[in-house]
C-alpha cells in the first residue's frame, strides 16, 4: 500500500516511520510512504504557504496554489486515489474507516498547518476528511501517522501473526480481551487457570466473555454498534446480572 503525504514538515514524520513495524514493513515492500514538502511548490522567493483570512480575524490560512500544485504534480490530475484533508472537521476515524481505506492500493493525507485550508482546498481537491478526535493539535502530521500506522496494521503480512489485527480492540467492535505472559505468577497474582488449560474452545469462550465484560465496564456506548450474536447477547444478559448483584 501505497501512502503520500503532504506536509509543511514532513521531516518531523521520519523518525517514526524510520522504526519498528513500518519500517520493516516498508523494507519488505508491503508499504511505501512518500513525503512531499508542500513549501517545495510555491514560487516567491519566501515559499509563501500561507496568507492572512479574507474579512479578517486571526491565525493565517493555508493558500490553495501550493496545496493544488503539490498534489496534481505528484499524484496527476485528478488524483487516482483517495486525496484525505486531516482536519477537526472531518469525519471521526475509527477501525470502520481504517478498514475501509486500507482496502485502496494507495491514498494521500494532506496535513494542515496555521489556521486551517483555503475552503477551495476542500472543496475542490479533497475527496475525504479524517478527524482523529474533538480537539485541535498545532498540525496534521500526527494525524496522518497515526492514519498510516492503523491502516499498515491491515495489509497483509506487515504484522508477524497473520490474524493479529483481528483481535485488536475495536477491530470486532468489542475491546481486546486480558493479555497474560510468564510468569504464571507474579507477586501472588495468578494467571487465569483457563490459560494454562490447553483447551483451546474454553480459551476462546473465556476471551469473548471477557472482551464483553470490559467493553461493557469501560465502552458501553459501543455495545449497540457490535454485532452481538444471540449468544452473546445471553453472556451479557448474565454478566449484568453478576454485576448487579456485587
Amino acid at each position: 500500500m501505497r501512502f503520500d503525504v503532504f506536509s509543511l514538515l514532513p521531516e518531523t514524520l521520519r523518525p517514526y516511520l524510520n522504526a519498528s513495524i513500518l519500517e520493516k514493513a516498508a523494507a519488505r515492500g508491503l508499504i511505501e510512504v512518500h513525503l512531499h514538502n508542500i513549501r517545495d511548490y510555491t514560487h516567491d522567493r519566501h515559499h509563501t504557504t500561507d496568507d492572512t483570512p479574507y474579512g479578517g480575524g486571526g491565525g493565517m490560512v493555508m493558500k490553495p496554489e501550493p496545496v493544488f500544485e503539490a498534489v496534481e504534480t505528484v499524484l496527476g490530475s485528478p488524483p487516482p486515489c483517495p486525496v484525505i484533508l486531516l482536519t477537526p472537521q472531518g469525519r471521526l476515524f475509527d477501525q470502520k474507516i481504517a478498514s475501509e481505506l486500507a482496502s485502496h492500493p494507495q491514498i494521500a493525507l494532506i496535513s494542515g498547518r496555521y489556521e486551517g485550508f483555503d475552503e477551495r482546498i476542500r472543496q475542490h481537491l479533497a475527496t475525504d476528511e479524517i478527524s482523529i478526535g474533538d480537539y485541535v493539535l498545532t498540525g496534521g502530521e500526527l494525524p496522518a501517522l497515526m492514519v498510516i500506522d492503523a491502516l499498515s496494521r491491515l495489509v497483509p503480512g506487515v504484522l508477524g501473526d497473520p490474524t493479529g489485527a483481528e483481535d485488536d480492540s475495536h477491530a470486532s467492535g468489542l475491546l481486546e480481551y486480558p493479555h497474560y505472559t510468564r510468569p504464571p505468577e507474579f507477586r501472588g497474582w495468578k494467571v487465569p487457570e483457563v490459560l494454562l488449560s490447553g483447551d483451546h474452545a474454553k480459551v476462546d469462550a473465556w476471551r469473548r466473555e471477557q472482551s464483553l465484560r470490559r467493553t461493557l465496564a469501560k465502552r458501553p456506548d459501543m455495545l449497540a454498534k457490535a454485532g452481538l450474536s444471540e449468544a452473546d447477547k445471553r453472556l451479557l444478559e448474565k454478566i449484568q446480572n453478576q454485576i448487579n448483584k456485587e
